[in-house]
């Protein structure tokens, strides 16, 4: 989030990979998303989506319905 301040950034799209070649988001990486989501509203960021690559695939938590 201080990246994003220090950039002037007011959106975000969280992006990392899965090693094991397997993008099904973890209950950690939903947790920390709505983290990232709550403490980013009140600075006036938004975060539109949170991306997980796999071994040529990738999954969405926005389009999986995650993310408010």
């Amino acid at each position: 989030m201080r990246r994003a301040l220090e950039l002037s950034s007011s959106n975000l799209i969280i992006l990392h990979n899965h090693p094991s070649g397997d993008p099904t988001p973890s209950k950690a990486d939903i947790a920390v998303t709505r983290d990232i989501v709550n403490a980013a509203k009140p600075l006036g960021v938004t975060v539109h989506d949170h991306l997980i690559i796999g071994r040529g695939r990738h999954t969405s938590l926005r389009d999986l319905g995650l993310l408010n």
